[in-house]
């Protein structure tokens, strides 16, 4: 009778999650024209590759050039690697719009636990993170709504930021990849509470969740330009707030699917997670010595 009562107990929260999973995927066709439209994921491509633009179009002038040719000339000649004779310019300029520098937030400049999301070195750095972006993104805010996709990209990228301020101090940084990895990190733990409604338990797409995250951590330890620390911060705060605010759809009382996990349900707790970032960047100011 205990064993019949444990199988029909496993039955139904097995259909309980696969119902949950369906109905997180399917959700955004119910909403209006604009409400299935993933604007955040486009309205953050688009501010991104125009602040990219600006920082590159200023770089090429500060290197004396003036007219649209050379100043193409320049991004092109630097897309895929940062030429030495330009690498101090662009550099000074990413420092003056905004990229993480320890020596500038200690002096009390602290939105640059924010500004480098935005910021990239060149063309293949912002094409790639943007590629990555653009794909998740589009199918990532369709499934977690609007602005959880907004909390978990920006809180993941800013605590990305704040695991590179301290974990590495020395290190001028700048780029989308540790929100992206945040966002990876979020995808993950939906993947596994809804692991039931995936063939075979879910294993072969943890697995193959773990080998791209495993992939990219790698490069990391072969290319010294890439932070590793950042990405693992987004990555970790990524699957936190997953954890939290991912879609986890229930059968009311009247019958109805009910995202538990919402934010209209879980305000409270997303309130405390921005104070609590914010919380976390005074404890790495104070003790990288600020």
């Amino acid at each position: 009778m205990e064993n019949s009562l444990e199988v029909n107990k496993d039955i139904s929260h097995k259909l309980q999650t696969q119902l949950s999973y369906r109905t997180a995927l399917s959700k955004y066709r119910s909403g209006s024209e604009f409400a299935r439209f993933s604007w955040v994921t486009w309205s953050v491509l688009i501010v991104t590759l125009a602040v990219w633009w600006v920082t590159a179009y200023v770089a090429a002038q500060a290197a004396g050039v003036h007219t649209i040719s050379e100043i193409i000339t320049i991004i092109a000649s630097n897309a895929i690697n940062i030429q030495d004779r330009y690498n101090d310019v662009i550099s000074n300029v990413l420092i003056t719009y905004g990229a993480k520098d320890n020596g500038l937030i200690l002096r009390g400049q602290y939105w640059r636990f924010v500004t480098p999301i935005f910021l990239h070195a060149n063309a293949l750095h912002v094409g790639l993170n943007m590629l990555n972006f653009f794909v998740l993104g589009i199918f990532l805010e369709r499934l977690f709504g609007h602005m959880r996709f907004l909390l978990i990209y920006l809180l993941s990228g800013i605590i990305s930021i704040i695991a590179s301020f301290y974990f590495s101090p020395q290190d001028i940084s700048v780029g989308a990849s540790g929100a992206i990895f945040g966002l990876v990190g979020a995808y993950s733990i939906f993947v596994l509470v809804h692991r039931q409604a995936f063939p075979r338990g879910g294993i072969p797409a943890m697995l193959w969740l773990i080998i791209i995250i495993g992939i990219n951590l790698s490069i990391g330890l072969f290319v010294s330009t890439v932070d590793n620390y950042a990405h693992i911060g987004g990555l970790l705060s990524g699957a936190l707030l997953g954890w939290w605010f991912a879609p986890l759809y229930k059968l009311s009382s009247t019958q109805e699917m009910t995202d538990m996990h919402s934010l209209s349900r879980r305000w409270p707790l997303a309130i405390v997670t921005i104070l609590a970032t914010l919380v976390l960047a005074i404890i790495a100011v104070y003790h990288t010595g600020g």
